[in-house]
């Protein structure tokens, strides 16, 4: 279901508004394992469009945030670090005594501030998680690490620069790090040489942005799991397909039609009555809604890639949507669909026009998803540009600002309860 098909149906709970509705975006950014399971989400804030005094709302914000739970359903619950403005650490940490799965990031200017280092220490006192980012640090010092000994006495986990330190360098203050009891964690891991650089090193988790960047393959080979995702796909794309059609076409997938119907009538969706068949649903919902739903639950349903990369993939989605609300019903879910198929080339592991060869799209998605042009390129690039925190490229104003926070906010949470119910399976 898209966000569309959802209109008149108002999930239940509905009181997670108020992060969306401040005046600073946030984005998560995942830290993965070694197995690339989610270690941590760091929550960074944009001051972009805050007004003149960002510094105070973000304050605001973050406390409203941590108050009422929205930060807590923003990361599902999970461990998640921040970075907070010197006033809130000086006047407002008690929160976080109330909340022990947020940590504090620590800046290495923290050791020169009397007060600031004070605070730290009641918070590590209070079982506070701190992360110390060494990112900062001359990369060419041959002892960067001495005049911090405060701050690292009181971390927990320690963040390193991948993309600044030579491969010798970053093994050599990975593993003096580690040997200390530190959880290293491998910061601005922006490529797969580097990542795998960093899987042979002891650190506990990686961050950046080789998770969505698809990987080089000189000969592109499908797994048989991937073609008989890419069938169902391109069988979905029938465009005389109607709900009988649809039904048959994943009748003899149980595991992909029990996912669909039971997050269909989940008290998420509030559905009047249950629907016992994808045939109902169709009729229900409409075809290309449900189409683009089983869509989203067969990428989903993808055990082998990691699940923070399928979540990107559905967030995207419903962005995508979110922006396309001015255009056309038909165009607001390609434009799901171009959001949703964005990441292809990643989940599949291989270049983006060899997998689109496979599947008869609509020439619109083709152009925004190989030659970055079109109706819908527009609307990726104000989703890439959010993702990486490159408000100013993107020339956004204020209230488009607040629109991309809103809408996030709102994706965020879809993905996370569509994600939950593709990790079911039937008892």
């Amino acid at each position: 279901m898209t966000s569309t098909a959802a209109s008149a149906i108002k999930p239940l709970g509905n009181d997670t508004t108020s992060l969306s509705d401040m005046l600073l975006p946030v984005v998560r950014s995942p830290i993965l394992d070694q197995e690339e399971e989610l270690f941590a989400y760091e929550l960074v804030f944009y001051r972009q469009g805050a007004g003149t005094d960002a510094d105070t709302t973000l304050v605001g914000g973050v406390l409203s945030g941590i108050t009422d739970g929205a930060i807590t359903r923003l990361v599902r619950g999970n461990r998640a670090f921040m970075r907070l403005p010197r006033a809130l650490l000086l006047e407002q940490t008690d929160i976080l005594a109330h909340t022990p799965r947020l940590g504090v990031i620590m800046h290495p200017i923290h050791v020169r501030d009397a007060a600031v280092l004070q605070r730290l220490q009641q918070l590590a006192l209070r079982n506070c998680p701190l992360l110390l980012d060494l990112g900062s640090t001359d990369p060419n010092a041959s002892e960067p690490h001495g005049p911090l000994e405060p701050l690292l006495r009181l971390a927990r986990y320690v963040r390193l620069d991948a993309k600044a330190l030579d491969a010798d360098t970053l093994a050599a203050r990975c593993k003096q790090l580690y040997e200390r009891g530190l959880g290293v964690i491998a910061g601005n891991v922006d490529d797969h040489v580097t990542y795998g650089r960093c899987k042979t090193l002891p650190f506990q988790a990686v961050q950046g942005r080789y998770l969505l960047v698809p990987q080089q393959i000189e000969v592109p080979v499908l797994t048989p799991s991937r073609l008989s995702l890419l069938r169902l796909m391109s069988a979905l794309q029938d465009n005389n397909a109607g709900p009988v059609e649809l039904g048959d076409i994943i009748r003899d997938d149980a595991v992909l039609s029990y996912k669909l119907l039971g997050c269909v009538n989940s008290a998420y969706f509030s559905l009047p009555r249950q629907l016992k068949s994808i045939q109902q649903a169709a009729i229900f919902f409409g075809v290309a809604r449900l189409r683009n739903w089983i869509y989203t639950m067969s990428l989903s349903g993808m055990d082998d890639r990691p699940p923070e990369l399928l979540r990107t993939a559905l967030i995207r989605a419903h962005m995508c949507e979110k922006l396309a609300q001015g255009m056309p019903t038909g165009q607001q879910e390609m434009a799901f669909m171009a959001g949703l198929l964005s990441l292809l080339d990643t989940l599949l592991c291989a270049p983006m026009e060899f997998v689109l060869s496979h599947l008869p799209l609509a020439p619109e998605i083709r152009d925004a998803l190989v030659e970055d042009r079109g109706p819908f390129a527009p609307l990726l690039e104000q989703v890439y540009a959010w993702e990486a925190g490159d408000l100013k490229g993107s020339q956004m104003q204020p209230q488009d600002i607040r629109k991309m926070a809103g809408a996030y906010y709102a994706a965020t949470q879809w993905a996370d309860q569509v994600y939950s119910f593709a990790e079911q399976r039937p008892q």
